[in-house]
């Protein structure tokens, strides 16, 4: 019965950590070796890492890929125009979603699951439909502008696609949910009593928020500026269909680099940039949570 036992934790600690390995460190690794290689004309486009001949096992690494991200500044613009993109939708998530959730955690008990399905109504329909339904709306002769002039605040259409604007509203309209859902988590689980107690003691409700509602709540804050921030900040749909020119974030890059320039090596070099950067924040909040869990 002992060794069925420890088979058995160790079966629901390996099957976790070979998952991780196969899809994660794995295509990862893999992503690693093609940055170090030399764009080339075929089939793959690139070269091997390690090769054998008559002397033995030659290794081919470069670094000459990282090289020129650093040297050519439009790979510099696109990270910072990726880290700014997805850093201002992060905030702009947590200041519409904290009063949602907070609305949602006060609710009656008959009303949490109605208006928690609405916060996820959204993910029942394709991403891509709901981006090309933005530009329905908001393109010259779409459905805002003709409202706008119709009820008579505009006599011209406003410049509201193809702009930092519309990449923004999607941004946040795609993964507001993502956040709202973490905090609803945090909110619906604070003591009440905490709440009683500091208003008993002449606290104004803005102060309870401040003492005690918002520090009790900053793991909620936490995972969720995480959950927004990290896919926002590789995004490729939303400034492709809804951005103009100006837009420049790294998820186009990748995309370029792949497809249309079928430089692969650089590609993969952004790539592993791109998740040695995010690896930092992810780390950061999560050695956070863990502390906030084990006070």
């Amino acid at each position: 019965m002992i060794g069925i036992g420890r088979l058995g934790r160790l079966t629901l600690i390996g099957v976790p950590f070979l998952w991780l390995a196969l899809f994660f460190l794995l295509p990862l690794l893999i992503v690693v070796k093609i940055s170090l290689a030399d764009s080339v004309v075929g089939i793959p486009p690139y070269t091997p890492l390690v090769t054998r001949d008559v002397t033995g096992l030659k290794l081919h690494a470069t670094l000459a890929n990282f090289v020129l991200l650093a040297s050519d500044d439009l790979y510099l613009r696109a990270y910072l125009g990726s880290l700014a993109n997805a850093a201002l939708a992060t905030v702009l998530c947590l200041l519409l979603g904290y009063p949602i959730a907070y609305a949602i955690a006060g609710a009656r008990g008959a009303q949490r699951q109605p208006l928690l399905f609405l916060v996820m109504l959204p993910f029942w329909t394709s991403f891509l439909i709901r981006a090309y339904a933005w530009i329905a709306i908001l393109e010259p002769n779409g459905l805002l502008n003709e409202f706008l002039i119709g009820i008579g605040l505009i006599s011209t259409p406003l410049p509201l696609l193809n702009n930092q604007f519309s990449v923004e509203l999607g941004l946040v309209y795609s993964y507001l949910p993502f956040m709202i859902l973490p905090l609803y988590g945090s909110l619906s689980t604070l003591d009440e009593s905490l709440l009683e107690a500091a208003a008993d003691l002449g606290a104004r409700p803005f102060r309870v928020f401040l003492d005690v509602v918002l520090p009790l709540t900053l793991p909620g804050i936490a995972a969720g500026s995480l959950l927004v921030f990290i896919p926002a900040i590789g995004e490729f749909v939303i400034p492709d269909l809804l951005g103009g020119p100006d837009t420049l974030m790294i998820g186009k890059v990748l995309w370029d680099e792949f497809f249309n320039n079928r430089d692969w090596p650089v590609a993969s070099a952004v790539a592993v940039v791109l998740v040695a950067a995010l690896a930092i924040p992810i780390l950061a909040a999560q050695k956070y949570l863990e502390r906030e869990r084990a006070a």
